[in-house]
């Protein structure tokens, strides 16, 4: 790979591995004196109103279909609203790392949805969702995630479950052909979402602004900035640009980002079962990436934020570059 080109990849993966590993860190410090929903939907709120200025900035229309509205709304509802805004929320009652440790489990899920569904999946593929799923045991039974909240464990599991079947059922929805006009309207409507569950769930009564510490200003606009909108950029980059069997490397690598920042930032605390959990759910999502990563499928999302844990996960987009086009598409 030439110079520049590799120096643009490896700057794209490492923005990636950094600024998603860290949104959970982030969320753990903005939940301290910001309500969850109407925290998460504010930011992605904020986060989508920003994308759809740098698209109109530069001469590309958002305007959609009403299916491909109802759509990227129902697809950021499953994957952002219920995804992130619940993992939000059992912030307020478990771990970070604990929380990133359950996500990391999205693409095992996702991995046991297509076996579901009769989808050819290689047997060590599915021998890596059995490990991956006794690492979550070991952090979700009692006494294995230290004293974290049942609540809390349930309510990250839900989150986890719920990116999984928007993971999954994406690729049949129509979305627009654009990435970032379908991840504009997603977070959108997911912002929408949580805001309105915000509501009823009464948090608004519960907001004293005099209250807001600036260290949870500053992780929301963290998160509405860095980690939506340079995210999901950087990861859009990658899809465009590099060969998927890099950039899937982020489904397992960003756990054991939220996990070193939570020990090292938020002095969380590793059990032995919490600690052989991460390190099965690491391996496993491991195992699966190299063994998918490199089968080709014709189906694709044009959803980055879908696309994070794939429907068809870790499997190579029909117009995704090869380890030998890279050269010269990755410029």
């Amino acid at each position: 790979m030439a110079g520049p080109a590799r120096w643009k990849l490896l700057s794209a993966l490492w923005t990636l591995y950094l600024v998603w590993g860290s949104t959970y860190f982030a969320i753990k410090i903005s939940v301290r004196t910001l309500p969850a929903f109407l925290s998460a939907g504010t930011r992605f709120l904020l986060a989508g109103a920003l994308l759809a200025l740098i698209l109109a900035l530069t001469g590309r229309s958002i305007r959609v279909s009403r299916r491909e509205l109802i759509s990227s709304a129902a697809l950021g509802i499953s994957l952002l609203g219920l995804g992130v805004g619940v993992v939000t929320l059992a912030e307020t009652r478990i771990d970070s790392s604990t929380a990133a440790m359950i996500a990391g489990t999205v693409p095992l899920q996702v991995i046991a949805l297509r076996t579901l569904a009769r989808e050819r999946v290689a047997l060590a593929t599915r021998l890596s969702v059995f490990v991956g799923l006794a690492g979550l045991a070991l952090i979700v039974l009692p006494g294995g995630g230290g004293s974290a909240s049942a609540v809390g464990l349930a309510l990250a599991l839900g989150a986890s479950i719920s990116w999984s079947l928007g993971s999954f059922f994406g690729l049949r929805l129509p979305l627009p052909r654009d990435g970032f006009v379908a991840t504009t309207w997603e977070m959108l409507g997911a912002g929408a979402f949580l805001v309105v569950l915000g509501l009823a769930a009464g948090e608004l009564g519960t907001v004293d602004p005099a209250g807001f510490s600036l260290e949870s200003i500053g992780a929301w606009l963290y998160l509405a900035v860095v980690g939506s909108l340079i995210g999901f950029t950087a990861y859009a980059w990658l899809l465009r640009n590099a060969p998927i069997s890099k950039v899937v490397t982020h489904q397992y690598v960003n756990p054991l980002v939220a996990i070193l920042l939570g020990a090292a930032l938020l002095d969380e605390q590793l059990t032995i079962a919490t600690g052989a959990g991460a390190a099965l759910i690491v391996g496993s999502v491991f195992v699966a990436v190299r063994n998918e990563g490199a089968r080709p499928l014709p189906r694709r999302s044009t959803s980055p934020s879908a696309a994070a844990f794939p429907a068809r996960p870790l499997a190579a987009r029909a117009d995704a570059p090869s380890e030998t086009d890279c050269p010269r598409r990755c410029a």
